[in-house]
């Protein structure tokens, strides 16, 4: 069956993709994405999700320094991130967010480019793409510390948080977004907690080339393994996998402003 889907977080510019992006893109329309939301994770990976956006009329770029990058980042990287945001193709602003699992970057720095992208997110009106691991109490206090009471335009990717903390992310109006994890066979937890999502708020990516869902795990992920995801999550809330797809794809439309 075809879906009309939108992944809303992939990394298409990874070598993962070098060697066939034509076929993954020509698998990905196949079975339905409209659109491809491709993220940056550094200034040469903003403006390599730039260029294929520019190629491939899927692709929705989202332009910034992810936490894991954020020490190698040059001066002026961060000036040229301001200015790719500014341009009218560029759909959001991250990867951002923070990383306690790896430690290759203090946390005082990682707040700081997450602090700035938040302010980048609101200076161009577009929403913001929140990484977290192992660093849920840390998010939640920086989020909460930069709201100044106005509710957010972004997504915690690749959600696999708790209920609680999924809770006040909503009530700072973000969205959530479920990848392939949401379909490993010990997550029920994990699905629970999708179950409780009010559906406005619910998003679909694959995160790929990383994290492919249970048919295909230990694989490499890509664009179209998003279909085995929307399923898993419109069996969650008792829906059929097309109106979770079309459900997904007007949040991910309004949310990203995609046409």
């Amino acid at each position: 069956m075809t879906l009309k889907l939108i992944d809303t977080h992939c990394h298409l510019d990874a070598n993962a993709f070098q060697q066939d992006l034509s076929d993954v893109l020509l698998r990905a329309g196949e079975i339905g994405l409209t659109r491809i939301v491709s993220i940056g994770v550094s200034r040469s990976s903003s403006e390599a999700v730039l260029q294929l956006a520019a190629q491939h009329p899927i692709v929705a770029p989202v332009v910034g320094i992810h936490p894991n990058y954020a020490l190698e980042a040059a001066p002026n990287d961060w000036e040229l991130i301001s200015t790719m945001a500014q341009l009218p193709s560029v759909v959001g602003v991250g990867e951002t967010g923070l990383d306690r699992y790896w430690k290759d970057v203090p946390i005082d720095i990682q707040q700081d480019f997450f602090r700035r992208h938040i302010a980048l997110a609101r200076e161009t009106g577009k929403p913001f793409v929140v990484h977290c691991r192992d660093a849920e109490e840390d998010v939640i206090s920086l989020l909460q510390e930069e709201a100044d009471g106005c509710p957010y335009a972004g997504v915690m990717h690749s959600f696999c948080g708790s209920r609680r903390t999924a809770e006040i992310c909503l009530e700072m109006g973000l969205h959530i977004s479920f990848s392939g994890m949401l379909t490993y066979r010990r997550n029920e937890e994990l699905r629970a907690t999708a179950a409780a999502i009010p559906l406005d708020r619910l998003l679909v990516e694959t995160d790929a080339p990383y994290l492919a869902p249970q048919p295909q795990r230990g694989k490499r992920n890509e664009p179209a393994f998003t279909a085995m995801t929307n399923e898993v999550l419109a069996d969650v809330h008792k829906m059929s996998a097309a109106e979770m797809a079309e459900l997904t794809t007007r949040n991910a439309c309004q949310l990203f402003q995609l046409s």
